[in-house]
C-alpha cells in the first residue's frame, strides 16, 4: 500500500490561506484515488475533497465548494489542499487519504491515511 506523509498545516486568521500536501511513496501512486478528509474534535471524520488518478475530475464537498482546490502531480507522487477564504469551521485534523478502486468520498473507500495534520483557524 502507499504511505502518506501530510505537511503544511498550521495556524491560520479566518480570510486567510493554507495549503497542506501530502507526499505519498511507492511507484503506484497514479493508480489511486486521492481524497483529502477532516476530523474536527468531538466530530465524524468528513470528506472534503478528492481527486481522480489521472488528476481530470475532482470532487468537493459543498461546505468547501469555491474555496478550497484539490490537485495533483503524479509525476512527485503529491497531492494538495488549496484552502482560501478559511472560517473557523475549518479548523480541524485534515487527513490524505488514497484509494485503488473508488474516488475516496467516504471514510470506508479509503485503503490508505495519511497520519493527519491540524490546521487552526482562528476567528
Amino acid at each position: 500500500q502507499v504511505q502518506l506523509v501530510e505537511s503544511g498545516g498550521g495556524l491560520v486568521q479566518a480570510g486567510g490561506s493554507l495549503r497542506v500536501s501530502c507526499a505519498a511513496s511507492g511507484r503506484t501512486f497514479s493508480l489511486y484515488h486521492m481524497g483529502w478528509f477532516r476530523q474536527a474534535p468531538g466530530k465524524e471524520r468528513e470528506f472534503v475533497a478528492a481527486v481522480s488518478q489521472s488528476g481530470g475530475n475532482t470532487y468537493y464537498a459543498d461546505s468547501v465548494k469555491g474555496r478550497f482546490t484539490i490537485s495533483r502531480v503524479n509525476a512527485k507522487t503529491t497531492v494538495n489542499l488549496q484552502m482560501n477564504s478559511l472560517k473557523p469551521e475549518d479548523t480541524a485534523v485534515y487527513y490524505c487519504a488514497a484509494s485503488l478502486t473508488l474516488i475516496p468520498r467516504f471514510p470506508s473507500a479509503v485503503n490508505s491515511w495519511g497520519q493527519g495534520i491540524q490546521v487552526t483557524v482562528s476567528s
